[in-house]
């Protein structure tokens, strides 16, 4: 049987307004989820030394809580490698040192 284009648009209509319904949130109003009062902790890591590009550049970071500390590093046009400390707490805010080297 062939169907009428009528038909395929009501059946095209019906399966939108299915979708539609079934796509909306269950309770609009619940709360948001609660996420854990535990303070903050990682550390990272990441290095790119590709002599074939002259590419050099790297991060490190870690957090405990509020404070935080790590360091990046990048090779300047002038062959140099620019390296910048930081620390970052509750108290003092980011402070950074920039150290020009090599």
């Amino acid at each position: 049987a062939v169907l009428s284009t009528a038909n395929m648009f009501k059946i095209l209509f019906f399966a939108v307004v299915l979708v539609a319904v079934n796509a909306r949130p269950s309770d609009p109003y619940a709360p948001p989820p609660a996420y854990p009062d535990t303070p903050a902790q990682y550390q990272f890591d990441y290095a790119v030394k590709d002599e074939y590009s002259g590419q050099d550049f790297g991060h490190n970071e870690g957090r405990n809580g509020y404070d935080t500390s790590g360091s990046y590093q990048v090779l300047l046009p002038d062959g140099s490698l620019q390296t910048v400390e930081y620390t970052v707490s509750k108290d003092s805010g980011f402070v950074a040192n920039v150290v020009k080297g090599r």
